[in-house]
This record gives structure tokens, sequence and C-alpha cells, in this order.
């Protein structure tokens, strides 16, 4: 091992990738010059900062002032409307007298994370500290736009957390060498998603900052869900921020090596302007609504909750250094004891169904209790996944998630109605609106149209790596993005988590659990929104033609799953049903369920191509990797 590691250092030093630490004379050199040119123009001399009144805010601040040590009370809001998501965070930014900080694993510079970055930039140039941490391997593919966000304000900072040898990219050479000598390290990431102004009002959930989290991207989009919440567990989600904002992992911008180059050969470049959209009309619009309270009162406060008892739970950064420490798995423990205590029902969503060892020794006991609760999955089909490796995993262990969890599971078709209505009307033309000036852009912008993006690479959805599998049908593509879990209808759990391997051993995850019947029944009618007929297809096993040739097949199925490193047994134990014109639905348990159901194969909607393929051969090879998929 040692020679292979010494092989790997000497093929590392030979190809220049681990380059040279940074000198602090060079980073010295990379801070004096951002001094100098920094943007220090100023856009507000009255008080609070020329803070906008927000509702969203004041009812935050309202339950802050209304709560003591012994009694919380707290406002929370779901978000899951992609448009209502990004238009609360712009409101609230616009609100923000003191403090704006942002953590998340993905920020695109494409139009929704450029006009989010404008709003900060506007922030911090009236005043208001604004505070931005991003997971390396997610940040914006250009340095420049790095550059100009070093000077936009000297109110605004940006670090990046775990960054692959020092540098804000990771090209892919870097990559390769990355997984091959320093593999735990870089498999670590910073998952959280949380959002916190005034230490008053926070949103945190599955978004990340790219146009597919909010309804934009006009080929693939997510359906995704934050929460926003004010009051005591805000403060929480504050000092959560601040541990990792300050963790020896979170870098700033002159200390990367690219980025500090890049400083040092353009001393002069020009700071933060106002971006070039490629939808300008629908970023006036989201801007507009983002100043217009009824807007607000009706698409975001109309269902808020006044409730008690909100945790928010975050793991800790030092989850990265040692993932067994109960206190650095905070959230991740809490998740597997909330479902271990149901009793009726467990409705979960989430985007990739691998399910970890000790998630499956929980829903395993669960199955086995008598009666036991009514387990409903829905997560994507391999039309809609945005992760076909990791599909393949979900696919190989149909059988144990049916038979020993006891599991309903509804996979996402691809042009699911649920998700195209929402799609429709963030994309809406503007109509009977005044028109409005703000944001249009006049000035050079920092960057050209934003790139079209592809799908999710081995970390997360970012760059061009991947990209879903074909399809038979045309049109707008969606894929399931939220992670949530309701138990018993008596409380729910929002966040980042996945549920899977991934999430419990290496990316630190982040969210809120609210203990309330209402918000319980909010998020479980949205999650079951999504595992209708019409919008997803149902898991069951196959139904049973030739009695003996059956059993042998599942024989064998059974007993290759089991191997482990060949899985090559091609016929598999259950597969896709599509509900019959004029059957009601029915859970797959039900003597009646095969007369109204029809078998849609495997991979429904997915063109016979090379994708289709290699999830056969990810089932076959494949099983070794469930842990960093």
């Amino acid at each position: 091992m040692t020679v292979v590691r010494l092989a790997l250092a000497l093929l590392l030093i030979g190809s220049g990738i681990s380059g040279c630490t940074l000198t602090r004379a060079q980073v010295r050199q990379a801070d004096d010059i951002i001094a100098a040119t920094v943007d220090r123009s100023v856009t507000c001399t009255g008080p609070a900062h020329c803070a906008v009144p927000s509702p969203l805010l004041q009812a935050a601040d309202q339950a802050m002032r209304e709560s003591s040590p012994g009694h919380p009370v707290h406002v929370v809001s779901l978000l899951a409307d992609g448009e209502a998501a990004l238009v609360a965070r712009l409101n609230l930014i616009r609100a923000a007298q003191h403090s704006v900080d942002v953590q998340t694993y993905i920020w695109d510079d494409d139009d929704a994370g450029l006009v989010v970055l404008d709003a900060l930039v506007e922030a911090a140039r009236r005043g208001v500290r604004v505070r931005i941490l991003i997971d390396q391997l997610g940040v914006f593919s250009d340095l420049n736009l790095l550059d100009a966000l070093a000077r936009a304000s000297p109110n605004l900072s940006l670090r990046l957390y775990n960054p692959t040898f020092d540098d804000a990219h990771t090209s892919a050479l870097q990559w390769a060498a990355g997984i091959a000598c320093c593999f735990f390290k870089f498999n670590q990431r910073m998952h959280n998603k949380v959002f916190v102004v005034d230490d008053s009002a926070g949103i945190t959930g599955g978004r990340n900052y790219q146009d597919r989290y909010f309804d934009w991207d006009p080929t693939f989009d997510y359906i995704d869900r934050d929460v926003m919440v004010g009051g005591p567990a805000v403060r929480r989600m504050a000092d959560s921020f601040r541990l990792f904002w300050n963790h020896r992992r979170s870098v700033g911008l002159t200390r990367l090596r690219d980025v500090n180059r890049h400083i040092a050969t353009h001393p002069h470049a020009a700071g933060w302007v106002t971006p070039v959209y490629a939808r300008p009309e629908r970023v006036a619009r989201v801007r507009l609504e983002a100043s217009d309270d009824q807007w607000l009162e009706t698409r975001v406060l109309a269902q808020s909750l006044r409730t008690g008892d909100v945790e928010f739970f975050s793991d800790m950064p030092a989850k990265t250094d040692n993932p067994d420490q109960t206190a650095a798995v905070a959230f991740t423990r809490h998740v597997v004891q909330m479902v271990g205590e149901a009793k009726r029902e467990v409705v979960l969503q989430t985007p990739y169904l691998v399910i970890s060892k000790r998630a499956g020794k929980i829903f395993e006991r669960l199955h086995e209790t008598r009666p036991p609760p009514r387990i409903l999955v829905s997560t994507n089909s391999l039309a809609s996944t945005d992760a076909f490796v990791t599909y393949s995993m979900s696919y190989k262990h149909r059988k144990r998630y049916l038979e020993r969890y006891g599991f309903e599971i509804y996979e996402l078709k691809p042009h699911a109605p649920v998700a195209v209505d929402a799609y429709l009307e963030a994309n809406s033309e503007v109509a009977e609106r005044p028109p409005v000036v703000e944001g249009s852009a006049q000035r050079r912008p920092v960057r050209g149209e934003p790139a079209e993006t592809g799908g999710r690479g081995l970390f997360g959805s970012r760059g061009q790596r991947h990209s879903p599998a074909p399809l038979l049908s045309e049109g707008q593509r969606f894929s399931l993005h939220a992670k949530s879990i309701v138990v018993d209808e008596a409380f729910a759990m929002v966040g980042s988590h996945n549920f899977d391997p991934r999430s419990d051993h290496y990316n630190t995850e982040a969210g809120v659990i609210v203990h309330d019947r209402r918000f319980a029944r909010q998020v479980r009618a949205s999650i079951l929104r999504s595992t209708t007929p019409d919008n997803s297809w149902v898991i069951a096993p196959r139904r049973p033609s030739v009695p003996v040739l059956t059993n042998v097949n599942q024989a064998m199925a059974e007993v290759s799953s089991h191997l482990p490193i060949f899985d090559l047994w091609p016929f598999r134990y259950a597969t896709s049903y599509e509900l019959n014109p004029g059957c009601r639905p029915l859970p797959i348990s039900d003597p009646a369920f095969y007369s109204c159901y029809t078998a849609v194969g495997d991979f429904p909607d997915v063109a016979l191509s090379a994708k289709s393929i290699y999830t056969r051969l990810f089932t076959a090879f494949g099983a070794g990797a469930s842990s960093i998929l």
C-alpha cells in the first residue's frame, strides 16, 4: 500500500496536480489587491441599512419576541413551490438589517444563481454583512465570477468548503487523483442547505442555487421542498452556519491557488456588475413579486403555521473527520431514530432510493411488528432520475425493499403533471404588470449567458459529466429532489438528508423537524401528490406466468443479487406497473392489484441506449459502490 501511495504521490508531483501550497506572501499580495480594488460604494445612509419591510421577516421577528426559554414560538411555512422559494429568499435579503448567511452544496452561474447573488451584493453595499459558504465541488464554473465577488463589497465574504488540492475548480485529472490518493477526504462533502437572515428567519431543505431547483430550466427541473422558519430554531441554524464557516476546511478565496493566481494576474479586473440574464423578463417578475406584500401573503404566508416544537438539526463538520462521533452525526442519528418510532405509517420521499444498512435494520424491524406500519416511498424512476448509476442500486435491491422492508414504492414519471403545472406557472408571461426598470442590464456583465447545464455527477447535480437517460417521449422532464419524512402524521422532517449511505456516512446534512400534525399533513399531502397514477408508476412483483420458470427465475435473481461483486441475472423480481383506465388505485397487497394494473417494463419510457445498458452493468458490478453513490 505504501508503494502504491508513493507512486501516486510521484504521479501527482510529476503531473503538476498537487502544485505548491500558497506562501504567506502570495496570500498577502492577493489580499492587498482586493483591498485596493474592492468596490467601497455605499448605497444607504439611512437607519437599519435601508432594509425593506417584509411580512416574512416581521412574522419571524414576532415569533422570536413571543418566545421564552420554556415556551418557544415558531412560524413555519412549507415552500413546495419553486417560484415561492426563490421569491421568499429575495424578499428576506432585501429585508435584512444586519446579516445574511447562505450555506449550500451547489451554486450555479445561471439566472437563478445570479439573481440571488445580485441581491446579496446589493445587501452588502447597503451595509449588511453577507457570508456565502459553498461546497467546492458545486461552485461556479467561472473564475472571473469568483474574482468579481471578492471585489464586490467589503461586507461580502465567500468561502469554499473542502477544496480539492487547494483549488476552487477541480479538473478531470484532479478528480481522478483525488479519488486515487485521498478518497476519504475527497468523498466527504458539505450537503447542508441553510439560509439565515438577521438570525431571525431561516430556510432549509433540498434546494441549491441553480435554475432547475426553481422551475427555470427549459429541459430538466426538480420537484423540491424547503421550509421557512421564524423563531428560536433559527438561532441554532445560525450557530450551525458559524461552525462550518469557522471550520478549517472552509477556505477564503485568496487562499485558493487558482483564484489567487487569477487575482494576481488581473490586478485591475472589474468588480461586480449587473448580470445579463438569459430570461430577463422572468427575473423582473420574481423581483417584482418579492416587493409585493399581497403576493407574499397569498403564496407564502397563507399556509404558514404558528407552532411550538421545531427542531433544527445539523451534522457537525467533525462528521467529515470522524463519522462515528455521536455529536458529529446528530442529524443523521435523529432521522433514523424518528423513523424507528413509527407505529402506523412512514411516508418517505427521496430522490435516490439506496437504503443504508442502519436504516435497513430499522425498516426490517418495523416490518416485523404486528401490525406493521405502512411504509410509502416516493422516488425517481430511471426515466426521471438525474443519477442513473445510483438508480441501479435501487433497482438491484427491489426484492429486499418490497419483501423485507414492506415498501410501497412509487417511481416518478418524467413528465409528471404535478411538476408540469408548477413549471408553466413559473414561466408564464408577465401580464398586466407595470414595467420594471430595476435589474435591467445596462453595464458590462460579469459573464456571458448561462451555459446549459447537464445532470448529476457522482457527488451531485452539477456540470455536464452525466445527463439523464434518453426517453422515448418528448417534452420537459422532471425529477424528484425533495427529501422529507412524515411519521404517523404526527411530525415531519424536511432537509437535505437523502436517507442513503452517503448521507449517513460522508456528507454533512441539515434539516428541520416540526412536531405539529398540521405541518405533517401538509408535507404528507405534498408527497402523495407525486404518487398518484398520473404522476408515478408503481413497483410490484412480477405476476407469475409459468409457475416453474417463474420460481426458477426468482431463485436465480435472489442468489445473483447476494453475490458481492457479480450480479448478472437479467430478469428481476419486480417491475413497473401502470393503472388501467377505469380502475381505482390499489396497494400492491390488494388481491385485485394485478387485475387493475398492467406491467410496463423495468424501465418505462427509457429509450434503448447505452444508458439503460449501463444501468444493468452497474447492477452487475456496482454492489460495493452503494456507500459513495
